[in-house]
């Protein structure tokens, strides 16, 4: 077997394959530069647990379509994540519980209630489906719908990237200029919610948080500067949906899982490998001398 019946033949043979590699592309450029500012915002447990609340939209949306449709889910999940950042932001207003801890508390009833909502209603193959998404069903109006979302996350990052930067760094900064701080966290949370709906029908609830948090590890570990992060994020979420569908392919095991694996086998070997990885704390080089 050749390098190109290994890597490009089953692509070439198989429109779903084509259309799931698509998908991950897509999903990777709007995933990535999100996680990346997750990942500075120090919300990286946020964006999890956010994954999590969109669930019982989703459930809704897949049980009223009758099937895996991602408009009605996706709608459906962008009502039920937005609901949930919302009444978090009100309670870590109005009461002494920071932000992380009234996500987490909402986030735990969201997935509660998803899984309750499609047990009642559907088999569980249906809840595994919702859990895990199925990839390699993606439709041509998924993949609209996933173009559509990403298109709107680059050109929103685009317009708001220099406040948004600088509320990473320095919230207070922009308070004192009057930068609308509250306005861009919003707008940065939407989007977030936003591309974790578009990567459910993909990767399921549990795993759509995936493509957006472990390659923007992965960019942390090995860029100095923020469009280098973004770059890469972007890069290794791309290169994981290429390879974790060619191994799913050949080995016949579940695409979604093995897209997630491949990442983390990516952020591994940059822990072992990588210019900031805990193997050259381990093993410094000796320091030229002379």
């Amino acid at each position: 077997m050749n390098i190109y019946h290994l890597l490009f033949a089953p692509f070439a043979d198989y429109g779903f394959l084509r259309r799931a590699l698509v998908a991950c592309v897509a999903l990777g450029i709007g995933s990535g530069p999100v996680g990346v500012l997750l990942m500075l915002r120090r919300m990286s447990l946020v964006g999890d647990a956010m994954s999590h609340a969109v669930l019982p939209g989703a459930a809704v949306g897949f049980l009223i379509a009758g099937s895996l449709s991602l408009p009605a889910m996706g709608l459906g999940g962008l009502i039920a994540g937005l609901s949930v950042a919302l009444l978090s932001g009100l309670v870590s207003r109005t009461t002494p519980l920071r932000e992380d801890a009234s996500f987490a508390s909402f986030y735990l009833a969201s997935l509660a209630l998803g899984v309750l909502i499609v047990s009642l209603r559907g088999s569980n193959i249906d809840l595994l489906h919702v859990l895990f998404g199925t990839i390699l069903a993606i439709d041509t109006t998924a993949l609209y719908v996933i173009g559509a979302i990403t298109s709107f996350t680059v050109i929103v990052l685009a317009v708001i990237y220099r406040p948004l930067v600088v509320e990473c760094f320095d919230p207070g900064f922009l308070r004192a200029i009057g930068g609308r701080g509250p306005l861009y966290h919003f707008t940065f949370l939407f989007l977030v919610v936003l591309n974790l709906v578009a990567g459910f029908q993909a990767l399921g609830t549990l795993m759509a948080v995936g493509l957006m948090m472990l390659p923007a590890a992965v960019a942390q570990l090995w860029a100095r500067t923020l469009p280098g992060m973004i770059l890469i994020a972007a890069g290794t979420a791309t290169l994981s949906g290429f390879v974790g569908l060619i191994i799913s392919f050949h080995l016949g095991v579940a695409s979604g899982p093995t897209i997630i694996l491949t990442a983390s086998a990516i952020y591994a070997a940059t822990l072992l490998l990588g210019p900031a990885s805990a193997g050259r704390r381990f093993f410094p080089r000796p320091h030229l001398t002379g």
